[in-house]
């Protein structure tokens, strides 16, 4: 497909209300492989494919991105840093373990040429960069020998700034040198925000007055936000300013107008520098958007548009995306076609059966070769029910609900003849959560029932992901609500015909009410269990299992639409 194809596709779409994609064309005809739609993100999660890995929802997103943008033929140059460590989860004792792996580009990468930033302590910071082109994409991958890992340390380092300021500056320098203008940028989170700093300053050093390139800055940057509170953002100080970012920028005027949005205590938030420098500004999600509470320099509150997440083709088991299209619930721009719930009603379900017993036996070939718990592969009964908690091991995530009552889970469990499998690994400095982990894992140890039917999997990735999205039954996501920007794990699930039992948090309260199993009231672990009763009597019942099939898919596919995200994405831009 090429990008008049889709664009065409989009605006007949009635996933789009009236307006939604309005002066799309506008922007998609400006765009070219020398004025293409640069997409910078601190991370990029795509080993699998390009063999970057990165630490979870935001690089698999950026993923997702280019590799929607290469389907739609859309010119999009993904600019993002290549960590020399990679981390790796292992369990001792049940405790979280880091195995430290050096990496680098591989053969898949050509060189792109070289850049530098500078320091206070370094008039030159060299810094390689490397390429891989896919069809109307490319990635752009900025390095050097002791980049290290993703994350390194606190928000607020050295060394994590040090990463920022090599993609941000380094990054713009070595496009310029191969004749990429910047037509849009879009920033993936605030620490991006030295790309647009950088195109700022070049834009000074050619003679435009400051309030004139500022405005035209404005027209061309989107700030995509992805966090819920302005605590959680990285801050640096002047004198980390004074040594990292001064460096690296020409114009006097520019570094006077950086050095005014420091606050009383000396220090800058980057989501503030990214609000001033972005003329639009997206959330993640409808109630992202709503929550999500930042100001500007003058204190005023920032609206942001929302844009929710979407996925790619590459988490759709492919016999059941090729059942989409050729029973036209979704057309050639893998956005819903405009009959797309009557085709739903006419599902039949021994195909449906059929094409999860596909999902089931990828997840089956995975599970033998991924360890669990207890360093073993992990064998579950065809006939038996699978659950499924997969997501970043974080506290409002709350892997720990499901065990608040561990009798009342293990007769579930047993009496549905059902699994449950959890995965996803704190943060390396998240010590709370390593020792929940520890003590969540131990606690199932010690009840027979579960040390049967509970299975943990070492060292989340791609593969196990994109393997219980293919093959488990039902998933379980419930984080408090109000703290989940988006996620996409949910709608990795529900594309693939699986049950969701959910809060309404995230990009599910999209839908209102959520079209899935509601967990709420003042018990939620007693919700959540019961729900688990109530989908595992369904999931048997075929009547009612394609019932809750056509109510979720007819409610989600277009929020989870990929291409419906990139469409929303390049309206943006039009926006005046």
């Amino acid at each position: 497909m090429n990008i008049e194809q889709f664009v065409k596709r989009a605006k007949e779409s009635h996933v789009f209300h009236e307006g939604e994609v309005a002066d799309i064309d506008t922007i998609a005809s400006s765009l070219s492989a020398t004025r293409p739609l640069l997409y910078w993100t601190m991370e990029l999660y795509d080993k699998d494919e390009n063999n970057i890995k990165g630490g979870g929802g935001l690089g698999i997103l950026a993923a997702d991105t280019r590799r929607t943008a290469q389907q739609l033929g859309i010119p999009l140059i993904l600019i993002t840093p290549f960590y020399t460590l990679e981390s790796h989860q292992k369990l001792d004792n049940f405790w979280q373990v880091e195995e430290i792996r050096a990496v680098h580009p591989g053969p898949a990468y050509r060189p792109y040429g070289s850049t530098s930033v500078s320091t206070a302590q370094h008039t030159t910071a060299p810094l390689d960069v490397f390429e891989r082109t896919h069809g109307s994409t490319q990635i752009v991958a900025v390095t050097e020998k002791n980049f290290g890992e993703l994350y390194p340390g606190s928000n607020n380092g050295d060394h994590r700034l040090y990463q920022e300021i090599a993609l941000g500056f380094g990054g713009y320098k070595a496009l310029k040198t191969k004749g990429i203008e910047a037509a849009y940028m879009q920033l993936n989170e605030a620490p991006t925000v030295f790309a647009a700093l950088a195109r700022l300053d070049d834009m000074l050093q050619s003679g435009a007055s400051f309030e004139t390139a500022l405005h035209t800055l404005r027209t061309q940057i989107l700030y995509t936000n992805h966090t819920l509170v302005p605590a959680a953002e990285g801050e640096f100080s002047r004198a980390q300013f004074d040594h990292f970012v001064y460096p690296n920028i020409s114009s006097n005027t520019l570094r006077e107008w950086v050095a005014g949005l420091f606050n009383a205590e000396h220090n800058l938030k980057l989501s503030l520098l990214a609000i001033e420098l972005a003329g639009k500004k997206s959330a993640v999600s409808k109630l992202h958007a709503k929550v999500a509470h930042f100001t500007d320099r003058h204190g005023d509150i920032v609206e942001f548009e929302p844009v929710t997440n979407g996925i790619s083709r590459k988490w759709i088991l492919p016999k059941i995306e090729k059942l989409y299209h050729t029973s036209g619930i979704l057309n050639e721009a893998d956005l819903p076609s405009n009959e797309y719930l009557s085709h739903l009603r006419s599902l039949d379900m021994s195909t449906v059966r059929h094409l999860r017993q596909a999902g089931r036996n990828h997840l089956t070939a995975v599970l033998q070769r991924r360890k669990n718990q207890y360093g073993q592969a992990t064998t579950i009964p065809d006939e038996a029910l699978i659950f499924d908690f997969k997501r970043r091991f974080a506290s409002y995530k709350r892997p720990d609900l499901l065990f608040q009552d561990t009798e009342r889970l293990a007769h579930i469990l047993v009496r549905h003849n059902a699994h449950v499998i959890l995965t996803g690994k704190p943060h390396p400095n998240d010590e709370h959560m390593k020792h929940e982990l520890q003590a969540l894992l131990r606690t199932a140890h010690d009840n027979p029932a579960l040390r049967e039917r509970f299975h943990y999997l070492q060292d989340y990735d791609e593969e196990i992901g994109q393997a219980l999205a293919f093959g488990a039954d039902c998933a379980l996501n419930v984080p408090i609500v109000g703290e989940e920007a988006c996620g996409t794990s949910w709608m990795k699930d529900i594309a693939n015909m699986k049950l969701l039992i959910s809060t309404p948090d995230g990009g599910v309260a999209d839908v209102q009410p959520i079209a899935c199993f509601e967990v709420s009231g003042d018990n939620e672990a007693e919700s959540l269990y019961s729900n688990m009763e109530q989908v595992a009597h369904i999931l048997r019942d075929d009547e009612s299992y394609k019932r809750e099939i056509i109510r979720s898919l007819g409610a989600y596919l277009p929020v989870l639409s990929g291409p419906r995200m990139m469409a929303k994405y390049l309206q943006l831009f039009a926006t005046k």
